[in-house]
């Protein structure tokens, strides 16, 4: 039987979603150790993407399936029951027999959050970037309108030996001032390439820092080098909040 679960987890201490052979902290690692234990036989869990390593994740999605039937509810609760507190399970439905997790997403929104206060929150501290100065919001609106649209994003993307397709769709970048010290940008599109987003978001800092201009962003796009893009922002401040899909098929 395939299920799909969704998830949140808080990825400080851990290497990243996808299973690695030097790592035993990963996400994905996690629950296929515990369904492995359940169904008594190797389960492979399909991401809907992949969050790197310290990024963390309000609503991932991921399906697998079982030799054995159960109730959705049991497998929930058995998941949650041996899952670390840093990794939690909080929806899960029978899927159809062909929906695939990743190949199926047709929207995605990830947050970055920044701390432009001289210090962190002591109690949100994991999931800010400290940057420490304030940042020229304005400019950056501007720079992210030239950014958004179906676009080659090569120059974003962190993968310099990617083969595949870097065009993607942007479908909006939107900035929220939560009090006065910090900001949230969100971004929406239909895929992200690896590090995407927070090579964006390095890029609109500089902007907002005043090293680049707003009208940079076409010249950097039209490059398709990683290096004329900003720098990576780090992993803490960043989280997969939403994963959209049509009708489960």
């Amino acid at each position: 039987m395939n299920y799909v679960i969704w998830l949140s987890y808080d990825g400080t201490r851990y290497d990243g979603w996808q299973k690695q052979g030097n790592t035993d902290r990963t996400i994905q690692g996690k629950l296929e150790e515990i369904l492995k234990r359940l169904d008594e036989a190797p389960v492979e869990v399909r991401g809907s993407g992949r969050t790197d390593a310290g990024v963390h994740a309000l609503a991932q999605v991921a399906d697998f399936r079982l030799n054995r039937e159960m109730a959705p509810r049991d497998v929930m609760e058995y998941l949650n029951r041996y899952l670390p507190e840093d990794i939690g399970v909080w929806k899960i439905e029978k899927a159809p027999e062909r929906f695939h997790s990743r190949l199926n997403a047709v929207r995605k929104t990830y947050r970055y959050q920044i701390e432009m206060g001289p210090k962190k929150d002591v109690f949100q501290r994991g999931y800010y970037y400290g940057l420490g100065l304030e940042l020229d919001v304005k400019a950056m609106e501007q720079a992210a309108d030239l950014l958004t649209g179906t676009r080659d994003f090569k120059s974003f993307c962190g993968n310099k030996k990617m083969k595949k397709s870097t065009v993607r769709t942007l479908e909006s970048v939107q900035f929220e001032r939560i009090g006065d010290t910090k900001l949230h940008i969100s971004f929406t599109g239909n895929g992200f390439l690896q590090q995407m987003v927070r090579i964006l978001t390095g890029t609109l800092i500089e902007v907002g820092l005043g090293k680049r201009q707003p009208g940079d962003m076409s010249r950097i796009l039209e490059a398709k080098d990683r290096q004329e893009a900003g720098f990576t922002a780090p992993s803490q401040g960043l989280f997969l909040e939403k994963v959209e899909y049509g009708e489960l098929r």
